[in-house]
């Protein structure tokens, strides 16, 4: 993968300082080891970070066509560029180098914007057009690879795949938004519709922003979105092939590389249906890898190395310490923003595990959020058949009252923690749906948050952005709508954040094959219960990967990187929790009320209430709050 930055100015074309790019590329050297570059001009000024994976010795950037008009900054692999080199070489155009760099040049030259729409790959490119005096900025469909931009007090627009290039720039206003905050506490994560830093954007997936000099700068432009609102015709069975064609082409496309190549196996449906497929189509062994954990109930690796003996894969599997707790300020630096997917620890080692041997490696994201494949969306598909066995105003009345009788238990086995499915049926589902994939509730972040703060948040909730994706989704029934959201809202913000930061921070590049657009759009056009059926989510992925793969892979509960937050809560990391409330970056905010924090951190250590993530949120906010504001 790599990294790029630069400055552009949309007003009057100021001279550019080529040590202030290079500054901002050198803060995310880890993205590209392999080459660096900075070039300038009247008014703009471009700086790369290579990682070099196709045309290893050629194609460096920044990247200038023939005529010296065309310049370019990419981040990624176009996966479909032969078959557009050709179509282009048509046209006429003559390439001087071997990659897919080049051809987004020439794809630019022949249909400006419109090249979106040809494009297959995970992609963040600019592109400066001298001839025009204009600026095109991109982001892939699904948000796998990042772009952050903002505008300078000196009129310029600064734009970066981390936050940290952007960080590097001196004119960048460093002030906490308390939006974000609010989004974080929400969810653990900032969503790509906000930063932390006020004032700095993240390009949207699915968007393009054109910016022509002499003009205001405009709102970015969605070239992409994906339908739930139509059905694909026929059979189960020629769904099923239809599917397993998707999945194939997927990760066939994914394996051009001139470096070396491979997976992460974790031994679960999604990423053992990948290795798979590699296998299927690689003359090699594929080189697979594993993470394990000494807890028996988190531990994967047998099931890992049943598909490694079946695929023959050149397998290595390692065990690592769940409370590796040396590893936090790492995933902090890696983030920027503060991230409490404490999954990221796991995911971490596995990237530090794969680049020992491989440059790429191809994971199973994606499966679970356009397959169906979270126990969550069982649970909203249940409570919307009992939402629609009354009238709205009876339910609320009825299932909200028993709700608020019924007592917490947050300790007790999930058939006996009632409550919360209580009051999730006397809400709408959208409202339900967005607090079910929440973690620090509503309730508990008013506990929290000073009236400082609730005055600046000025009304903002973080679950209205859940409840608007669902009420607007281009849907026919609630699986479509809650997934159709995660998608647009978790997906980038989450799942794809934690690969790119955690495998850009080992200089390895991450591939998400089940992540395909083609394959996206033909799963979201499949029957909803094709997805979900019988309680049993990506059904018929796993019953067209019985021909590959063992039913005791297919069918066992999903387990996932776990990271036992919780017990370090009551265990190691006690003290960090109690120390958490006489914060001085906490504290400096004014938007905290640390002793509602101090008890909540008291009664999770003594077992009277569960916490645990909501203190991992704080813990990991203090540390990113101190890196970048001081």
């Amino acid at each position: 993968m790599c990294g790029l930055a630069g400055l552009y100015y949309p007003e009057t074309p100021k001279p550019v300082d080529p040590a202030r790019i290079r500054a901002m590329t050198d803060a995310m050297a880890v993205r590209g080891p392999d080459g660096e570059g900075v070039w300038t001009a009247p008014g703009v000024g471009l700086g790369h970070r290579r990682l070099s994976i196709i045309d290893v010795e050629g194609s460096p950037q920044p990247m200038h066509d023939a005529s010296g008009a065309l310049s370019l900054l990419f981040n990624g692999c176009i996966y479909n560029y032969r078959e557009l080199r050709a179509e282009l070489a048509t046209k006429g155009y003559q390439f001087r180098t071997a990659g897919d760099s080049e051809v987004l040049l020439a794809a630019w030259a022949a249909w400006g914007p419109a090249m979106l729409d040809r494009l297959n790959g995970m992609f963040a490119f600019v592109i400066h057009d001298a001839r025009t005096q204009r600026l095109f900025m991109a982001r892939d469909r699904l948000g796998v690879k990042p772009l952050h931009y903002t505008r300078l007090a000196d009129g310029a627009l600064a734009f970066a795949s981390e936050l940290k290039g952007l960080l590097a720039h001196p004119l960048l206003r460093r002030v906490p938004d308390v939006h974000a905050i609010e989004d974080y506490l929400a969810f653990s994560y900032v969503p790509d519709d906000a930063c932390i830093v006020a004032g700095v954007s993240k390009l949207p997936a699915g968007h393009y922003l054109l910016v022509e000099r002499g003009k205001p700068v405009p709102a970015p432009v969605r070239y992409w979105d994906v339908s739930f609102a139509d059905r694909a015709k026929g059979s189960v069975k020629a769904l099923e092939e239809q599917l397993v064609e998707h999945m194939r082409a997927a990760v066939r496309s994914r394996l051009v590389a001139d470096v070396p190549l491979g997976a992460f196996l974790s031994g679960g449906v999604d990423s053992s249906a990948v290795v798979a497929l590699m296998a299927e189509a690689s003359p090699q062994a594929v080189r697979t890898c594993t993470i394990g954990f000494e807890e028996a109930g988190h531990d994967e690796r047998s099931y890992a190395a049943t598909i490694a003996d079946r695929f023959r894969t050149d397998h290595r599997a390692r065990v690592v310490r769940s409370d590796d707790f040396g590893l936090i300020d790492r995933v902090v630096a890696a983030f920027d923003e503060p991230f409490a997917d404490a999954s990221a620890l796991a995911t971490y080692q596995v990237c530090a595990l794969a680049r020992e041997k491989v440059t790429v490696a191809l994971s199973g994201d994606g499966a679970d959020e356009i397959l169906a494949g979270y126990r969550r969306y069982r649970f909203q598909a249940a409570e919307e058949r009992v939402r629609g066995l009354l009238p709205p105003h009876l339910r609320s009345r009825v299932f909200g009252t028993l709700g608020a009788l019924y007592p917490k238990a947050d300790w007790a086995p999930r058939p006996l923690r009632a409550k919360t499915t209580l009051l999730a049926l006397a809400d709408d589902g959208a409202e339900a749906y967005a607090r079910s994939v929440g973690v620090t509730t509503p309730a508990t972040r008013a506990r929290l948050f000073t009236d400082t703060a609730k005055r600046a948040l000025g009304g903002h909730r973080a679950e209205d952005r859940y409840v608007v994706a669902m009420r607007d989704a281009p849907a026919l029934d609630a699986i479509d709508r809650a997934q159709y959201a995660d998608i647009k809202i978790w997906l980038p913000g989450d799942i794809l954040a934690k690969t790119d930061r955690t495998s850009m921070a080992v200089s390895l590049e991450a591939r998400e094959p089940l992540l395909d657009h083609r394959l996206v759009a033909f799963s979201a056009s499949l029957p909803a219960s094709l997805r979900l059926r019988h309680g049993e989510g990506k059904w018929l992925m796993k019953r067209a990967m019985e021909r590959y793969l063992p039913k005791e892979v297919l069918y066992r509960p999903k387990m996932g990187f776990v990271t036992p937050v919780s017990a370090w809560f009551r265990g190691a990391l006690a003290n960090e929790a109690a120390a958490l409330a006489k914060s001085r970056t906490l504290a400096d905010t004014g938007w905290f009320d640390l002793p509602a924090l101090a008890d909540l951190a008291e009664a999770h250590r003594t077992g009277r209430a569960e916490h645990g993530r909501t203190l991992w949120q704080f813990v990991m906010l203090e540390r990113s709050l101190k890196r970048l504001f001081g």
